[in-house]
């Protein structure tokens, strides 16, 4: 090479360094939150940073987790990849220990930017395995249940005098349930605390917001009873307090100059802690807040109708950073797996990987060309692939839900509904069993939730509430047909293992 084509190789790489180098990311991802946000119609909740954030860039009001479920949606926010393909199909701590393959590292987020140039930094919870596979450079320390305090953790890593942009995964416990349970309530049933502080006490640098249950909004999932309108309210106080770790955010962001420097992603893992909720497939485990700001994009304000999936996080953000190829739809600087573990000390073991072949693309696709139109199509459909939970819930379901119809295959149905320690604890959930399996609880009955049939169909666009099974309806045979034949076709794209039930079971 010249000196001459040494010295322009080196400007360009200096020019595309540069420009890289202002498009810092935060990922603010909460635990257990539905879109029970004022930006979201909710006249309630009192979020004015996720307010204000959504009235400068871009609010999803169709986005949707895979699964409801923590380690499960994890994985597939950090791999692009449908928690079925890439091995996380459950819970990754304790004696549960699901785990990602380790040939999923060449789609894997902190790893695909850290190639890119990004410094990239962790805090809060990570919920995923193998750590190698979804490795940050930098992990902090903070209160888990204060986002407060997690930002002021976070201050040194954003305002780092470095030439390299910023990858911030921002993580907090809130709102998922623990923290004991407020024995102040006057009911036999008492309900979680939601990791707020017992006796109305406040976390430190937090101005708690205390709600009353009587003014809380009741989700058509759930029923209207007084521990179900307590626990909402321990809720909604926890989600207060995500608001105001997302302000100090936004805070340090102005201080240091680079909150127009700086994309801001705000979402959930999936559905809120109520049976109904988190580890179902119906909306209110799937649906979640999804909040987009681009420093970069003209149109703000956007309230956008379509179709986005938690598959589409990792491509997206690889996108806006400039190392996505797009052809390909995998990181620019993919690298082998096969090539990764040559090593004897980091050589994986065989059984724990997947298919090369099926783990060289993401599932997703990106969203940032369409921030700013609100004509833009997404996707058509979302899928949804949901295995476990807790190891002893094995209930694999699969979804295909497009803006008419929505299918469910609960594909264990002869099983009784299993669920998660917490929810099955639940006040909101105990007070209406311990009733009788005819009590109501949502839009069905105690027994309904608990024993599911096969199919369930909805015609979603005009009943959003998922109140009427229209499967086993003559006149909805044919259209039930046709999204059986729609889901199958998305588990063969998707490389679902699962597919083969159709045939032998």
């Amino acid at each position: 090479m010249s000196r001459f084509s040494s010295f322009f190789a080196s400007l360009l790489f200096f020019h595309a360094f540069a420009f890289s180098a202002d498009r810092n990311i935060i990922f603010f991802i909460t635990d257990d939150q539905s879109p029970t946000l004022g930006c979201y119609g909710d006249s309630v909740a009192q979020t004015p940073a996720i307010d204000s954030l959504a009235k400068d860039g871009t609010l999803f009001l169709n986005a949707y987790a895979t699964t409801a479920s923590c380690s499960a949606s994890r994985s597939v926010v950090m791999s692009g990849l449908h928690n079925h393909a890439n091995g996380q199909y459950g819970h990754q701590h304790a004696f549960h220990k699901f785990s990602s393959y380790f040939n999923v590292i060449g789609l894997s987020l902190p790893r695909a930017l850290a190639k890119a140039g990004y410094r990239t930094g962790h805090i809060g919870k990570f919920h995923v395995s193998p750590e190698e596979v979804f490795q940050f450079q930098t992990y902090m320390k903070g209160k888990q249940r204060n986002a407060v305090d997690m930002a002021n953790k976070s201050e040194d890593f954003i305002t780092e005098k470095s030439e390299q942009p910023f990858f911030l995964y921002f993580a907090p416990s809130d709102p998922h349930r623990g923290g004991g349970i407020d024995m102040t309530s006057k009911n036999k049933l008492k309900p979680d605390l939601f990791g707020n502080k017992p006796n109305r006490e406040e976390h430190e640098g937090v101005k708690e917001v205390f709600y009353d249950p009587k003014d809380v909004l009741i989700p058509s999932f759930l029923s209207d009873t007084p521990e179900t309108r307590e626990e909402l309210a321990h809720y909604y106080q926890s989600v207060s307090r995500i608001d105001q770790g997302l302000a100090r955010l936004i805070e340090i962001l102005k201080d240091a100059d680079l909150y127009e420097k700086t994309m801001i992603v705000f979402t959930s893992d999936h559905g809120m802690a109520f049976a109904g909720g988190k580890t179902t497939v119906y909306e209110g485990g799937l649906r979640v807040p999804f909040v987009v700001r681009n420093p970069y994009e003209k149109k703000r304000g956007v309230r956008h109708p379509a179709l986005i999936s938690h598959i589409d996080i990792t491509p997206s953000l690889l996108d806006f950073a400039g190392a996505l190829d797009a052809e390909k739809n995998r990181p620019l600087q993919w690298e082998d797996p096969a090539k990764y573990f040559p090593a004897p000390k980091t050589k994986a073991p065989n059984e724990n990987r997947g298919i090369t072949s099926k783990l060289s693309s993401y599932h997703g696709k990106s969203w940032v060309s369409v921030l700013g139109n609100t004509k833009a199509e997404h996707w058509s459909s979302i899928f949804a692939s949901h295995t476990f939970h807790e190891i002893q819930m094995y209930y694999p379901m699969r979804v295909y839900r497009d803006k008419e119809f929505k299918l469910i295959w609960n594909i264990a149905h002869p099983l009784p509904y299993p669920f998660a320690s917490d929810l099955w604890a639940a006040s909101s959930f105990q007070a209406q069993y311990q009733k009788s399996l005819s009590a109501p609880y949502g839009q069905k009955t105690v027994r309904q939730y608990i024993h599911r049939p096969e199919f369930e169909f909805f015609k979603i666009d005009d009943d959003p509430e998922e109140s009427t099974n229209l499967a086993g309806k003559p006149e909805f045979a044919e259209p039930l047909e046709a999204y059986k034949q729609k889901l199958k076709s998305a588990q063969l794209t998707f490389h679902d293992p699962w597919v083969m039930k159709w045939s032998y079971e």
